[in-house]
């Protein structure tokens, strides 16, 4: 199996440590962290970026079985973290240096509210410039190997000391991958975070355990519930098959890392892990916020104590300023969404090997980056904002559902929420049995007298709704994109949900940590259920 698929997914210990390191140094703790906090600063320096107000931060998680010097894990971290042995990295597999996790987050001005695009890592493009070898094309999580690469190269014999090699090492890694991102999304990159492989595990070591709401997959049988290649197995973890659906469990460090490094069993592979990146950073994030964790000084050492290890930011990054932004990080103002990708090859000649890209549309993307990042105003009138009337009853609208994503019965289980929500179920089909294009985003139109429903719809996506004069009166139609993996959140938690918190959850069934219990919502404070 290929390092590729032993790769851990650190964007929850990313931003976690963000949050924390900068509230800690405006709660009190100034003294003894403010240090720790800027020991992790670095990285490289963006000049001319903003320390407060709309910014744009890139999350990037490398792979690596190494540390930022260079060293690699022990064997007690490989073995509990399922990524090696120490065969293994006798014979030099210890993970290249790719941004494995890649997820650009706008905070917008007045940190009321931010949006997180993840990245897929096996996009492909084209670099803003030839690497070392003169490569000119290759995957998006490769720009910084490539470069960390050659700066070894270029350094190998010279009189750096070592921690002064890898740290130059880095840096030209962040460097080039921070502007392939930008080539390809068409935004400038303000800050970043960055950690690696063991980061992820540290944090949910550090938390007690990781809190996830998980529900089985009918498109492989809840296969998804299972994954050999990373050790993750929910029903060891306390899911009950019986009487199965949506349950929370309460997962363990190795686990929770297992949790999120699974590809295989779930719906789109990589596409579909992104959605359990995003679910672990809601509930860090909600975690941090609301349980006191802020207060625990325990908890806070175990998260910095040795975080210059496992996590670098930028050395432009001013923790104090970004504590006016801390707004945006709760479960109810932070969103994310999936860049889009128009098709996808299998082993396509690249570099010396065959891999597995990601085919993509960089004017589409930049024109998609760009309508979230810069949502048009809303148009007001004298009187104030414009508003419409009220949408009719959702029973009085036809909503037809077509296919077309390459995730088998998806188009049924979006019809199946959408009649959930008291929405008409109407045709359930394969997008070729319709006369619209399949697009990378889910498309929504409608008929006559169905607008208001079809906005409301539409909003679940992340779309907009348009008119189509082929259309009966009163239905909707949902053209699933191609890049869809699974059925929005948005369309599971039509409102305030009664579930329990997080933590009420986990083990209400038997009282023991790792018990499950059924729910029937998403998790309350936007902690969404997922495959």
């Amino acid at each position: 199996m290929s390092t590729s698929r032993l790769v851990a997914r650190e964007v929850g210990y990313v931003l976690a440590c963000l949050v924390a390191a900068v509230t800690l140094v405006v709660s009190g703790y100034a003294h003894e962290v403010v240090g720790r906090v800027r020991s992790t600063s670095t990285g490289i320096a963006i000049n001319g970026s903003p320390t407060v107000g709309a910014m744009n931060i890139l999350v990037m998680g490398l792979e690596s079985r190494t540390n930022y010097e260079g060293q690699t894990l022990s064997v007690n971290q490989l073995n509990e973290t399922h990524s090696g042995n120490v065969r293994s990295v006798s014979a030099g597999q210890v993970g290249a240096q790719d941004t494995d996790t890649l997820i650009l987050v706008h905070i917008f001005a007045g940190g009321q509210k931010a949006v997180g695009f993840s990245i897929p890592r096996d996009d492909l493009v084209t670099y803003p410039h030839p690497t070392y070898l003169g490569v000119t094309q290759g995957k998006i999580d490769q720009a910084y190997d490539f470069a960390y690469n050659q700066s070894l190269g270029q350094t190998y014999g010279s009189s750096m000391s070592r921690n002064e090699r890898y740290l130059e090492a880095n840096q030209a890694g962040q460097a080039f991958e921070i502007a392939t991102v930008e080539a390809v999304t068409g935004v400038h990159v303000d800050h970043f975070v960055e950690a690696n492989l063991i980061g992820f595990y540290y944090l949910a070591q550090a938390f007690g355990g990781i809190e996830v709401c998980v529900m089985p997959w009918s498109g492989n049988g809840g296969g998804n519930l299972y994954d050999s290649a990373s050790g993750w197995n929910a029903v060891e973890d306390g899911y009950r098959l019986r009487p199965g659906g949506a349950q929370y469990l309460h997962l363990a460090a190795a686990q929770a890392l297992a949790f999120v490094r699974a590809r295989d069993t779930l719906p789109g592979i990589d596409l579909g892990r992104t959605k359990r990146q995003q679910a672990v950073v809601d509930y860090v994030v909600w975690k941090l916020k609301n349980e006191g964790a802020f207060s625990d000084l325990g908890l806070l050492n175990r998260l910095l104590g040795t975080a210059s290890q496992y996590l670098i930011t930028d050395s432009t990054f001013d923790p104090f300023a970004f504590a006016t932004n801390l707004r945006a990080f709760s479960g109810s103002h932070l969103t994310f969404r999936t860049l889009p990708i128009s098709g996808q090859v299998n082993d396509m000649p690249l570099n010396g090997s065959a891999q597995d890209v990601n085919l993509i549309n960089v004017p589409y993307i930049q024109q998609f980056v760009k309508n979230a990042f810069n949502p048009p105003a809303v148009k007001k009138t004298k009187a104030g904002t414009k508003k419409t009337g009220p949408a009719p009853p959702p029973s009085t609208v036809t909503v037809d559902v077509y296919n077309g994503s390459g995730v088998n019965r998806l188009a049924g289980d979006v019809s199946q929420a959408l009649t959930a929500l008291g929405y008409q179920a109407g045709a359930v089909a394969n997008a070729s049995v319709q006369s619209q294009t399949p697009e990378p985003g889910t498309q929504v139109f409608y008929g006559t007298g169905a607008s208001a429903n079809a906005a409301k719809i539409a909003a679940k996506f992340g779309a907009t709704a348009t008119a189509l004069t082929s259309l009966p009166s009163g239905h909707v139609e949902v053209l699933l994109g191609s890049t869809v993996t699974a059925v929005p959140a948005s369309l599971t938690s039509p409102g305030p949900s009664t579930a329990p918190s997080p933590s009420s959850a986990a083990g209400a069934d038997n009282g023991v940590t790792g018990g499950a219990v059924t729910v029937t919502a998403n998790a309350k404070y936007g902690i969404p259920c997922v495959y």
